[in-house]
């Protein structure tokens, strides 16, 4: 009855959500606050009369608005349901066994591979450096690749890849090979590479509304490089769902990717408790990689990430655990409100 396809898939599987009691969720990197309060009046005032029509399929006022903030031409962007939907469509738009495989770092977002066995991408991850960063010269020794995906800052380690080395990879990777980055956070820490557009036609930069903008439940995500490059996602979105991203999203984003001044100030607080954090950690011997996201990614000597992770969700609050050789001893802390961060450091004091 089912295709061999899918009997080989392995989803994707996302941080758990338990509903057996109330927890302190740090495990899956929502924002801690709420979005802008610039929402209210315009769910308030919506005329449910407008649902009975479809939404606009080219997000106009959505992608004229992204293009605004990030000084770019409309036609230079791309919105789809969620930073994940885009990043399907880039991986089938983009990258195809017949030119090599598809480079991304071992430790990296785990829907990668998923994406890669969904459309029979071959694909090789390439290892971190001793300190969990990642080694462009790594990339462009690959003999044959298709392309490179990776996330900056990386996840789930949090470190930082500066403009300039990703301006030397650019420089260095053959032009028609795509290079994606994904900045899901990179509102947190870091220089995007917007700023490489114009410059590099090969270059597709992923943001999310999920992580700095607090809109994880609305599922909006965003693409920005070359109207080529933003054309052919088009093709690939027309070619599945002509209306991905709802009318009340659409207007959500358009009003969010305005509100600079507030999304600065609550990005401000995450960054401050997370400097914290890593300070309280380090005077108690924990290892804290550095990180420019909304979490970081933790080790104690003597002790298992599996330990931490459940002696933790005991006290009631979550983080996660990779079961992957070579991070099994880490584990990743979102960044959550100031009292979130007292009461994981109270537990961490008593508990190891």
């Amino acid at each position: 009855m089912l295709t061999q396809r899918i009997k080989r898939l392995s989803p994707y599987i996302p941080g758990e959500q338990p509903q057996d009691r109330t927890y302190i969720k740090l495990n899956t990197n929502e924002n801690p606050y709420p979005p802008t309060p610039e929402i209210v009046p315009f769910l308030k005032s919506f005329d449910i009369e407008r649902l009975r029509l479809y939404p606009d399929p080219l997000f106009g006022p959505l992608r004229a608005a992204i293009a605004e903030r990030f000084q770019l031409d409309s036609s230079q962007v791309f919105v789809g349901n969620g930073s994940d939907e885009v990043l399907a469509f880039a991986f089938y738009a983009f990258f195809d066994s017949a030119r090599g495989r598809l480079l991304f770092p071992e430790f990296s977002y785990s829907f990668y591979p998923v994406y890669c066995d969904f459309y029979g991408i071959e694909y090789r991850k390439i290892p971190l450096d001793e300190n969990f960063s990642i080694e462009i010269n790594d990339y462009l020794a690959e003999e044959r690749s298709c392309g490179i995906v990776f996330p900056n800052p990386n996840a789930p380690t949090g470190i930082v890849l500066p403009l300039k080395k990703i301006t030397e990879l650019l420089e260095q990777y053959p032009e028609d090979r795509v290079v994606v980055i994904d900045e899901a956070y990179i509102d947190f820490g870091g220089e995007s590479a917007v700023s490489l557009i114009d410059r590099f036609k090969n270059l597709l930069v992923i943001r999310t509304f999920s992580k700095s903008m607090s809109l994880a439940a609305l599922r909006l995500g965003f693409a920005m490089g070359d109207k080529d490059l933003v054309g052919a996602l088009f093709a690939v979105k027309d070619s599945f769902n002509s209306y991905p991203a709802d009318l009340i999203a659409q207007k959500i984003g358009e009003i969010a990717i305005r509100d600079t001044e507030y999304y600065r100030s609550i990005t401000e607080k995450i960054i401050q408790s997370r400097e914290s954090l890593s300070i309280q950690l380090e005077d108690l011997g924990w290892h804290v990689l550095p990180s420019g996201a909304n979490f970081i990614f933790v080790e104690k000597k003597g002790l298992s990430g599996e330990t931490v992770y459940k002696t933790l969700k005991e006290e009631g609050i979550l983080v996660r655990y990779f079961n992957l050789e070579g991070i099994r001893n880490f584990v990743r802390i979102t960044i959550g409100t100031h009292e979130d961060m007292e009461a994981l450091m109270n537990s961490i004091r008593a508990l190891f």
